[in-house]
C-alpha cells in the first residue's frame, strides 16, 4: 500500500514537471492590450494525460502544480496563479471522473471503446476549460484585478483556450492510446488509477 502511495506522489511530481516544461517553454505567447497576455500551449494535455493515468485528483493536482509554478515564475501570469491552480485541478477532476468513474477505461479491453471513452473524458475536461477559463478569467480581471481591458481580452482568451483544447485533446488521446498497451503489459496501468 505504501509503495503505491509513493509511486503516485512521484507520478504527481513527474506530471507537474512535464506540465511546467510544456507550458513554460513550448508556448506561443500572444501579447494583449493592457499589458496582458494569453498563450497557445499543450500544458492542458499533460494535465489530461495525468488524469487518465493517475485518476482525476492526482493527475489534476500534478497539472495544476506545474502550470501554477509556470504562472508564478512569469511576470505577466503571476497574478493568475490562483485561477490557474483551481481551473487545472478541475480539468483533471472532470477528466478523471468521466474516464474512471463513468467509463471505467482501465477495465475496458476493446481498443475502439477505450478510444471513444478516452476521447469523451478528454473532451469533457477540456470543454469545461473552454467555458470556464475565459469566464473566470474575465471576472477575475474585472473584479479582483480591476483591469478595464477585461472585455477586450475576452475574445482572445476564448480563441486561445479553444485552440488549446482542440490540440490538447488530440495530443492527450494519441499519447494515452500509445502508452496504454505498454502500461497494461507492465501492470502499471492498474497501479496508478
Amino acid at each position: 500500500m505504501r509503495n503505491k502511495q509513493v509511486q503516485k506522489i512521484v507520478m504527481v511530481g513527474l506530471i507537474a514537471a512535464l506540465s511546467y516544461v510544456v507550458f513554460t517553454f513550448l508556448q506561443i505567447k500572444i501579447t494583449l492590450p493592457g499589458g496582458d497576455a494569453t498563450s497557445i500551449h499543450l500544458g492542458n494535455a499533460v494535465c489530461v494525460i495525468g488524469a487518465l493515468l493517475l485518476g482525476g485528483f492526482y493527475g489534476g493536482l500534478g497539472g495544476a502544480i506545474g502550470m501554477t509554478i509556470g504562472d508564478l515564475l512569469d511576470p505577466i501570469y503571476i497574478v493568475y496563479a490562483p485561477k490557474t491552480f483551481i481551473l487545472k485541478l478541475c480539468i483533471g477532476l472532470i477528466t478523471g471522473f468521466v474516464a474512471h468513474n463513468l467509463c471505467h477505461i482501465n477495465t475496458e479491453t476493446d481498443q475502439k471503446k477505450v478510444l471513444r471513452k478516452v476521447l469523451a473524458a478528454s473532451v469533457c475536461g477540456l470543454l469545461f476549460n473552454v467555458i470556464f477559463d475565459p469566464l473566470v478569467g474575465y471576472f477575475y480581471k474585472l473584479l479582483i484585478l480591476g483591469k478595464p481591458a477585461a472585455e477586450l481580452t475576452l475574445a482572445w482568451n476564448v480563441a486561445s483556450t479553444t485552440i488549446n483544447a482542440v490540440t490538447s485533446t488530440i495530443v492527450s488521446v494519441t499519447l494515452y492510446m500509445a502508452l496504454r498497451p505498454a502500461l497494461r503489459k507492465s501492470g502499471l496501468l492498474d497501479d496508478f488509477s
